[in-house]
């Protein structure tokens, strides 16, 4: 997706990053030098490459080149402990890590490589600008990324290219982004959010702007970038959304054309009160999905003047089910509460090295027509 983009706009600017930028151009060859490069070192599908890198250039040319090497990244925030960062290595077991200089002491490992793509660039560099040749399907992983759970240990959550291409077609079919649009990165790349963040608009040829680190903690900062960038794209969860309704300066983010809500219960009263700040009707929208599901399971376009005291989660994104189930997998009448669970081939392949929870939570589909059919439990109440 993001080469045929290269093809049709080479010379369009990419990704910002403060005063740093890349063309599509300049962005594909970087990331195929990369690619290239990781392939030598035995990249290819279903192998587990490692990223500690904070918001910058270096970070997307990290995750476009381990992609494009037919790899599947993990995420590893450099603010996350010791402790998660050392679990997750563990876990995985991944033979490489691309990282910077500044970063790569608290990434030492006896069994694992340690690429740095700035003191490591000049070698890297030198590899074929060319697009690397591989066998990768849209069955293989795209990324594992570790998720707290609300108990125990953090779980590698494993999602495909065709879930995550699925979620990516859906939101340029249902929200269209174009050369005009400029969408805000300030996701932490440990959450899935970030995925549609970083990769929507690189392959329909809008522009990405990053949000420097620790940026997406700063109200002042964010309202700063959304006007100087005319940013026409963010994401928000509920409780930043509110910090920042309540900024001076929200007024003149007027470039606004889609927000995204998730991560928390969305309130009819800061729906509200976006409407009353903001002024922008068919903006806001409410997307709800577990890290299971490839980011985003539902989505219910925000209104005004609504009876809910929560916003909904609205209806099924494309090639996506919804069932509300009893404890015996039986649908709940109208206006009862069930347990959410979820169907389509965006849901993850399950648990890696958990195969007991996988089978736990990711169970036969009753209501499927194709062979291995699957459903999620989320855990989740509902009700229609």
């Amino acid at each position: 997706m993001f080469e045929a983009q290269v093809e049709q706009t080479p010379n369009a600017v990419a990704v910002i990053f403060e005063s740093q930028k890349l063309t599509y151009r300049e962005l594909n060859t970087k990331a195929n030098q990369l690619a290239n490069y990781l392939k030598r070192l035995g990249v290819g599908p279903e192998v587990l490459v490692g990223i500690c890198l904070e918001r910058s250039l270096e970070m997307v040319v990290g995750l476009l080149g381990i992609l494009k090497a037919g790899g599947a990244y993990v995420p590893l925030d450099p603010a996350y402990p010791q402790e998660r960062l050392s679990f997750i290595l563990d876990d995985t077991q991944t033979p490489l890590i691309l990282t910077v200089k500044q970063l790569a002491k608290n990434l030492a490992s006896n069994q694992t490589q340690v690429v740095c793509l700035d003191s490591d660039w000049e070698i890297i560099a030198q590899n074929s600008r060319e697009k690397p040749v591989t066998k990768v399907t849209l069955d293989n992983l795209s990324y594992v990324i570790y998720t707290s759970g609300s108990t125990g240990q953090p779980k590698g959550v494993m999602i495909t290219h065709r879930g995550i291409c699925n979620t990516l077609y859906w939101r340029q079919k249902t929200f269209k982004l174009t050369a005009q649009d400029k969408v805000l990165q300030t996701i932490s790349f440990s959450f899935d959010p970030s995925v549609w963040q970083i990769f929507w608009p690189l392959s329909f040829g809008a522009q990405l702007i990053m949000a420097r680190p620790s940026g997406h903690k700063d109200p002042a900062y964010l309202i700063k970038t959304i006007v100087k960038q005319q940013i026409t794209v963010i994401a928000l969860v509920p409780s930043i959304m509110r910090v920042l309704l309540e900024e001076e300066g929200i007024k003149n983010c007027q470039s606004l054309r889609h927000v995204t809500s998730g991560g928390e219960a969305l309130s009819i009263e800061l729906v509200e009160r976006f409407f009353e700040r903001l002024k922008l009707d068919n903006v806001l929208v409410n997307c709800y999905g577990p890290t299971e599901a490839a980011i985003d399971a539902t989505f219910w376009r925000c209104q005004s003047g609504t009876d809910y005291i929560f916003a909904p989660i609205g209806r099924p994104i494309a090639n996506t089910q919804i069932h509300i189930l009893d404890e015996d997998l039986q649908p709940v009448p109208v206006g009862e509460a069930g347990e959410v669970h979820i169907g389509g081939i965006g849901l993850a392949r399950g648990y890696l090295n958990r195969r007991e929870l996988t089978q736990e939570k990711f169970i036969s589909n009753p209501f499927g027509s194709e062979a291995g059919s699957r459903l999620y439990k989320t855990g989740d109440l509902a009700r229609y």
